[in-house]
C-alpha cells in the first residue's frame, strides 16, 4: 500500500514538472526561431563593412599611384640636345633626381609619386631654363619642347675717361692744331670741353713757349725789330739780335706763363679760347672782342677773365725790368703795353673765328666726355 502510494506520487510530481515546464518551452521558441536570422543579419554587415573598406583602400590607392615624367630638350636652332641635365624636384624635398638627356635630346623620369613638380634644365653654353607643373596620379606627364637658348652676354665696357685722362686726351689733340704751321693749342673747338688741372695748364704753356716755330717765330720778330731799329739801346749786329731776340721771347715767355698758366691755375679759370663758330657775324665778332675779358671757369661757367687781365698787366711790368729805360719812359708804359696785349687776344679771336678755323691742321672734334 505504501509503495503504491509512493509511486502514485512520483507520478504526479513528474507530471506537475512536465506541465510547469511547458510554458518556458512555448516562451523559448520565438527566440530559438530567430537565431538564425540574426546570425544572417550579422554576418550580412560585416560583409557590407569588409567591402566599403576595400573600396576606400581601393580609392586611396588609385589618388597615390606613381606617374612618370618625360620630355625633349633642344637648341634654340631646334637641335636636339644630347647630354643635358635634368633636376626633379619634389614640393617639400631638399634634394632631387637627376637624368641625362640622350642623343635624341630625350630625358624621362619614372615612379614618380603624384604632386607638384620642378624641372631645371641646363646644358654647357646654353641658358638654363626651368619648368613646374602637376603630375596627377598615374598619370604619364611629358612636358612641352623644351628649347634652350644662348645667353645673352652682359658685357660692361668702361668707355668713359676720368675728367683729367679725358683732359689729356683733348690736350694732346689740341697740341696738333697748327695755322700754316705756327702753334694754334690754346682753342677749343669743343664747347664742352674737359676742364684742365693745373698740370695741363702748365704742361700747355711749355708746349706752346718751346714749340719750334714759336723760337722760329721769336726770330723773325727779333730780325724785324732789329731792322726797324727797335729798342735802339740795343745796338745792332750779332749782340743787338741776341738782346732783341731775348727780350721778345720774355714777353712772349712771360704773355704764355703768367696769363695762360699761373694766373689761371690760381684763380681756376681757363685759358683757352672757345671757338663759337655759329650765329651772325656781329654776335661772333663780338664774341672773339670780349674774349679777353670773359672766360670760363673750370666749374665750366663763364666769368671775368681776371687770369688775361693780370696776366698782360703783369707780363708788362716784367717787360719794364730788361727793355732799355728809353722805351720804357712814362708812367702809361705799362698801361699801354698791358692794352696793346689785351688788343691783340682780341684780334686772335676775331682771326680765330673767322680765318684760323678754316686753316687749323689737326682735329675739328674733341673727344668728349661720356
Amino acid at each position: 500500500m505504501f509503495v503504491g502510494s509512493t509511486k502514485e506520487s512520483l507520478i504526479l510530481g513528474l507530471g506537475k514538472l512536465v506541465w510547469l515546464s511547458l510554458p518556458v518551452l512555448l516562451c523559448s521558441f520565438p527566440a530559438w526561431s530567430q537565431q538564425p536570422s540574426m546570425d544572417q543579419t550579422t554576418k550580412s554587415g560585416l560583409a557590407d563593412s569588409q567591402g566599403t573598406q576595400a573600396s576606400v583602400d581601393g580609392q586611396q590607392h588609385a589618388e597615390h599611384q606613381a606617374g612618370s615624367i618625360s620630355g625633349k630638350v633642344v637648341d634654340q636652332s631646334g637641335v636636339n640636345t644630347a647630354g643635358a641635365e635634368v633636376k626633379l624636384m619634389r614640393e617639400g624635398q631638399s634634394s632631387g633626381l637627376e637624368v641625362t638627356s640622350d642623343e635624341d635630346g630625350l630625358f624621362a623620369f619614372s615612379n614618380v609619386a603624384p604632386g607638384r613638380f620642378q624641372l631645371t634644365i641646363s646644358s654647357p653654353g646654353l641658358a638654363p631654363r626651368e619648368f613646374s607643373g602637376t603630375l596627377q596620379s598615374g598619370e604619364a606627364y611629358v612636358t612641352p619642347l623644351i628649347m634652350l637658348v644662348i645667353p645673352t652676354l652682359v658685357t660692361e665696357v668702361h668707355v668713359g675717361l676720368t675728367p683729367e685722362e679725358l683732359a689729356d686726351v683733348q690736350i694732346k689733340e689740341q697740341e696738333k692744331q697748327r695755322v700754316f704751321g705756327v702753334p694754334n693749342f690754346y682753342v677749343s673747338y669743343n664747347s664742352n670741353a674737359a676742364p684742365l688741372r693745373a698740370k695741363h695748364k702748365f704742361e700747355l704753356a711749355w708746349k706752346s713757349a718751346s714749340d719750334p716755330i714759336t723760337l722760329a717765330g721769336v726770330g723773325v720778330l727779333a730780325g724785324i725789330d732789329q731792322a726797324a731799329d727797335r729798342w735802339g739801346a740795343y745796338g745792332q749786329g750779332a749782340q743787338g739780335y741776341a738782346k732783341r731776340y731775348g727780350a721778345t721771347y720774355a714777353n712772349v715767355f712771360a704773355a704764355t706763363f703768367i696769363g695762360g698758366a699761373v694766373m689761371p691755375s690760381v684763380l681756376k679759370q681757363d685759358p683757352r679760347y672757345f671757338y663759337k663758330g655759329r650765329g651772325s657775324k656781329q654776335s661772333r665778332i663780338l664774341y672773339a672782342m670780349a674774349s679777353p675779358f670773359i672766360c670760363k671757369g673750370d666749374n665750366g661757367h663763364w666769368q671775368p677773365n681776371y687770369s688775361n687781365v693780370i696776366g698782360s698787366f703783369a707780363g708788362a711790368a716784367l717787360g719794364a725790368v730788361y727793355l732799355p729805360a728809353d722805351d720804357r719812359r712814362g708812367s702809361d708804359f705799362i698801361v699801354t703795353s698791358a692794352l696793346i696785349r689785351i688788343g691783340e687776344t682780341s684780334l686772335a679771336g676775331v682771326l680765330q673765328e673767322f680765318v684760323f678755323s678754316k686753316l687749323t691742321k689737326g682735329p675739328r672734334r674733341s673727344a668728349s666726355q661720356p
